[in-house]
């Protein structure tokens, strides 16, 4: 296993880190549920949804940034968790956080043809079939299967080209971002802020559970460690800076909206987000420049759950969980390759199922990512009280405080996913995508 990982290339510059974690939190999401937000909180109320969301996520995150900078190993959670609570619990905690990077890849790979219907309406052709209501095309499936070819190629040829990508595509992001924001500020109505609160701690409630899942990203950090080439108490650090700038990100931009576009516009939009760039500017070439944005973010979100989901079936690979074929590493580009390949061709395949389909598949991995959470923050505590000498170069506090606070959010976040609950998993469906990691 040693052998084998030393090979790993030691590519990755801090800037490179914060541009991988803050790429995948700024996906899709930001431009097509502001208006769900705000209609279900009210302006002020989305805000302080997102603020004690956000918080919540830091103590997440500050679990993880004290773990990848003591142990800065390829996998991350199954590095940790392995060290913490043994070799069957690593093993459910790798697979569910698989799951979840696999399921957002493959949403991705469906998203991006689904962001040509808003830019070319009505420009699907070649009538495939029909699943759970959804009519798949081939003009549509393709668009999709190459994005997922084309960055397949790229991380399969190295991570510091898939790195470069990812900087360039989220400066796209936080550009356009910028420039709403800048356009609120400009040109945006006060009055629009009304409601500044709808249904009350109900209304914040609704937001809320949405909040941690649209800062899944920055746990790629912890899975490219091994090849960051700085310090490794850096690694925590850019992880929490990472985690901080979302947050800010997601706040500036419900904002923006809600300046943008009056209570009527935002009951009756589908990208609120485009529709109040294009409003607060006049010009619906403004939105489209903002739609473009979020294609740059389901870039982003894709790229760097194939890099995070291809360390981790590695790491498996390596530790005898799964076949040893994921842990081939390219001879000459030195990436997990066949563990790229594999992630890759589910990713081609998936817009062959239609948009509907892969609802199950996302909120089954939905319910994969707070597993893996709720498995670091107890190894986080087990590992504070069993080796309390281990060396930390990045310490979240002098008390166990943060793991105990994570702990409990994973929790509350997978009781939502239990039956009689609002994100309750579909039987037998969803269920059995997450079994394989029970046993």
């Amino acid at each position: 296993m040693t052998n084998e990982n030393r090979q790993l290339k030691k590519v990755l510059s801090k800037f490179d880190l914060l541009f991988l974690a803050l790429g995948a939190m700024l996906g899709w999401g930001w431009v097509v549920l502001s208006g769900t937000w705000i209609t279900s909180a009210g302006s002020i109320g989305t805000i302080i949804a997102f603020a004690i969301g956000g918080i919540l996520v830091i103590f997440v995150g500050l679990n993880y940034a004290e773990l990848a900078s003591a142990m800065p190993k390829v996998g991350g959670e199954h590095a940790y968790v392995h060290r913490g609570l043994g070799k069957k619990a690593s093993f459910i905690a790798s697979w569910a956080i698989t799951l979840g990077y696999v399921s957002v890849v493959m949403f991705e790979a469906v998203a991006l043809p689904t962001v040509i219907d808003y830019l070319i309406p009505n420009y699907q052709a070649g009538y495939l079939w029909t699943i759970a209501g959804w009519d798949v095309h081939l003009n549509w499936v393709l668009i999709g299967s190459i994005g997922a070819l084309i960055i397949t190629f790229i991380n399969y040829v190295g991570l510091k080209p898939a790195a470069v990508m990812q900087t360039v595509f989220t400066i796209i992001i936080v550009s356009v971002g910028l420039l709403l924001i800048f356009g609120s500020g400009v040109y945006g109505d006060t009055s629009n802020l009304t409601p500044l609160f709808h249904d009350g701690m109900a209304g914040i409630m609704a937001v809320l559970v949405m909040v941690p899942f649209m800062f899944v990203g920055f746990d790629v950090i912890p899975q490219v460690a091994e090849e960051a080439d700085l310090p490794t108490k850096s690694i925590g650090k850019f992880l929490i800076i990472s985690v901080s700038a979302a947050i800010l990100f997601y706040l500036a931009i419900t904002i923006g909206v809600s300046l943008g576009l009056t209570n009527n516009q935002l009951a009756s939009t589908d990208l609120a987000t485009a529709d109040a760039m294009g409003s607060l500017f006049g010009s619906e070439a403004f939105a489209q420049l903002l739609i473009l944005g979020g294609v740059a973010g389901i870039i982003t979100s894709w790229n760097s759950f194939v890099i995070g989901g291809s360390r981790v079936l590695y790491a498996m690979a390596l530790s005898g969980m799964i076949p040893i074929w994921f842990g081939k590493l390219h001879p000459k580009y030195k990436t997990p390759s066949n563990a790229i390949l594999f992630i890759g061709v589910l990713s081609m395949l998936a817009p062959l199922l239609g948009r509907s389909a892969l609802v199950w598949i996302v909120n089954a991995g939905g319910l994969g990512i707070v597993i893996a959470y709720f498995l670091v923050a107890w190894s986080f505590i087990r590992l504070r009280k069993q080796e309390p000498n281990m060396p930390r170069p990045f310490k979240a506090g002098r008390t166990p405080i943060y793991g105990y606070a994570a702990l409990i959010l994973s929790l509350f976040f997978i009781a939502l996913y239990m039956p009689g609950f609002p994100a309750a998993l579909v039987w037998p469906y969803e269920w059995i995508m997450v079994a394989p990691g029970s046993y």
